[in-house]
């Protein structure tokens, strides 16, 4: 039987082989990448209409613009070689090229990094395939921005900031994508692949506003049916409910008159019919620059999108606010986005949207109960955004809050503090209380993790630094 200091020796030793492995990759891809971007220099090609270098049949060799604007155009043909060379399919080879010309002509500042060997060349190449459509001034932004924070964003931040920069400097190519995506929305049900179970899959595409409605319709109905002693899955319930909706047996509620009503009905009355105001919910965050100019095609940062960014525009229309034609209930008129300074109601023609006053996350909130109150938990997901566990993108909202010194019952007041808790997904939740895992937090928003191994890792808001020394190459015998 192995002794634990045994097990615990072999598992380092494992863990150090490993990180040493990874080192050795990054080194050779950055090596590759080199190899590719001197190989498209030694075949570029400078006109494309005096383009051949060689003749191959009967298809003749020319200059392709493989990498975003400005950029060197490549032979063909020696594309087509370097990819045999490596063992490559013409398309991946031609893929691996474009990053590699798309880093260090068009992303210097990350390039240097993956050359200086501070930045893993997997992480650069991810960031170099998103902005291959980006303009030169748009491609600048983002490589001024992400540089310095490359080694510790995820994905879902670097595309939030190539939509930034897809905003601020390609209006006219956001609005084609704005344009393009509402031509996608559809709603199919497959009846051609029917299960022997006799259930067809359902699939589509909605817009946000619309989707956010059938998830709320869903919800309701799966937690009747609960109530109503449905046992099943909640799986199984939601898609019994959607089949509710379908035949207008939806979650009850309550109108105007206090009649009990379907929700999502219509009301009758004096021979016409009037549509149920719609409750819209959104989590938005705009620049104070946008709010105070007025913008409808400024960014902004939608938490019910998965962290995505729309346009002013956009939530005005899902909120049904048109430019100048809604009043607040309040001193307040909008047109285009508009600093509100107290809770107010927002009456559209068929929306009533709630606009919280925003929340001071420098200051400190706490009671003495183990419970979270709903500001304190507001306060502390809007501060973090995401599970604060290494590397996590996981949002917020969905996470549990996790006491990160525990609890304890006659222990001392204010335990539950915006200074010490953190939304932290299931998985990682369950990691730190039963799997060895310990982490503190340095500031608010900032926390440094240990692994049993003793790994230790910075999680902020810029996303996760390895605070482990780099592996060393064991001494030879």
């Amino acid at each position: 039987m192995i002794s634990g200091p045994t097990t615990d020796l072999d598992a380092t030793a494992v863990l150090a082989v490993a990180r040493r492995a990874r080192a050795a990759a990054n080194a050779a891809e950055a090596e590759l990448l080199a190899s590719a971007v001197e190989w498209a220099r030694l075949h570029e090609v400078g006109d494309l209409d005096d383009a051949a270098t060689w003749w191959a049949g009967r298809g003749q060799d020319t200059g392709i613009p493989i990498a975003g604007e400005g950029a060197p155009l490549v032979s063909e043909f020696a594309v087509l070689e370097f990819a045999s060379a490596l063992g490559m399919s013409a398309e991946s080879g031609r893929m691996l090229m474009a990053q590699a010309l798309e880093l260090a002509h068009r992303l210097p500042r990350v390039w240097a990094r993956v050359q200086a060997g501070s930045l893993a060349p997997w992480r650069a190449r991810r960031i170099a395939e998103q902005t291959l459509i980006l303009s030169l001034e748009a491609v600048a932004f983002v490589d001024v921005q992400v540089a310095p924070f490359a080694h510790k964003t995820g994905p879902a931040q670097t595309q939030r900031l190539v939509e930034t920069a897809i905003a601020r400097h390609m209006p006219a190519h956001a609005a084609e994508q704005r344009e393009r995506a509402a031509e996608q929305r559809h709603f199919t049900i497959d009846h051609d692949q029917v299960s022997f179970a006799g259930t067809s899959r359902v699939h589509g595409e909605l817009d946000l506003a619309d989707a956010l409605d059938l998830e709320d319709a869903v919800r309701l109905g799966a937690e009747q049916l609960k109530a109503l002693g449905n046992d099943q899955s909640l799986d199984v319930r939601r898609s019994l409910a959607v089949g509710m909706l379908a035949r207008g047996q939806q979650a009850l509620e309550f109108d105007a008159s206090g009649e009990v009503v379907p929700a999502g009905s219509t009301t009758q009355g004096s021979g016409s019919t009037t549509q149920r105001r719609r409750d819209v919910v959104l989590y938005v965050h705009l620049s104070e620059e946008a709010l105070r100019a007025g913008d409808r095609n400024a960014p902004a940062w939608l938490e019910n999108a998965g962290g995505q960014l729309v346009t002013a525009g956009q939530v005005a229309q899902w909120c049904g606010v048109s430019a100048g034609s809604t009043t607040i209930a309040g001193p307040t008129i909008i047109d285009g986005p508009t600093i509100i300074d107290g809770p107010t109601t927002i009456h559209g023609p068929t929306t009533k949207v709630i606009v919280r006053p925003v929340i001071d996350l420098h200051q400190t909130h706490s009671t003495d109960a183990h419970a979270v109150p709903d500001r304190i938990a507001e306060h502390v997901r809007l501060r973090d955004r995401t599970c604060v566990f290494p590397w996590c993108q996981r949002p917020a909202r969905s996470c549990d809050l996790d006491h990160v010194d525990p609890y304890r019952e006659s222990g001392p007041p204010a335990q539950t503090s915006t200074l010490n808790l953190a939304p932290l997904c299931r998985r990682h939740h369950r990691l730190k209380t039963h799997g060895g895992w310990t982490y503190t937090m340095v500031e608010p928003g900032t926390y440094v993790w240990h692994s049993p191994r003793g790994h230790s890792w910075l999680r902020d808001a810029t996303g996760t630094t390895d605070l482990s020394p780099p592996p060393v190459e064991p001494p030879r015998q």
